[in-house]
């Protein structure tokens, strides 16, 4: 296993697909960072020698923010925008869906899964409300 930037690289995959394990990096800007370490995308991880890694890691840091980096700013932008009150940020702290997708229908992997409210029996009903008080002292 080759390490870059504290993330373990898969030794049998190629270099441009092996690189996508680091946050922030996609299929689509992985194949300018190679360019610019000067390495054969069709190459493997493990054919790799240290030069060549510490190129990757040099071009990596040239290009812009990520792994840690990139996380601690996407959290820094999320807190700042609660902070100051948008729309944006109150979607945030309420774990609901930002860029206005619906909730009615669908958004389940922010809202969890589904809890059914209605159509109960009377006789339920008349045993979760008799529980619930005793439960709160």
């Amino acid at each position: 296993m080759t390490r870059i930037l504290g993330v373990d690289i898969p030794s049998e995959k190629r270099v441009d697909i092996g690189l996508t394990y680091l946050y922030g990096i996609g299929r689509s800007n992985v194949t300018g960072l190679l360019q610019r370490a000067e390495i054969d995308p069709s190459r493997r991880v493990k054919t790799l020698t240290d030069e060549e890694v510490s190129r990757i890691t040099k071009a990596l840091e040239k290009g812009g923010l990520v792994e840690g980096d990139l996380r601690r700013a996407i959290s820094d932008n999320i807190k700042r925008l609660r902070e100051i009150g948008t729309y944006r940020g109150i979607r945030h702290g309420l774990k609901l869906p930002v860029r206005g997708q619906r909730t009615r229908s669908n958004a389940r992997t922010r809202r969890g899964k589904r809890v059914t409210i209605g159509a109960m029996k009377k006789d339920d009903r008349v045993k979760l409300d008799t529980k619930a008080p005793t439960e709160s002292k």
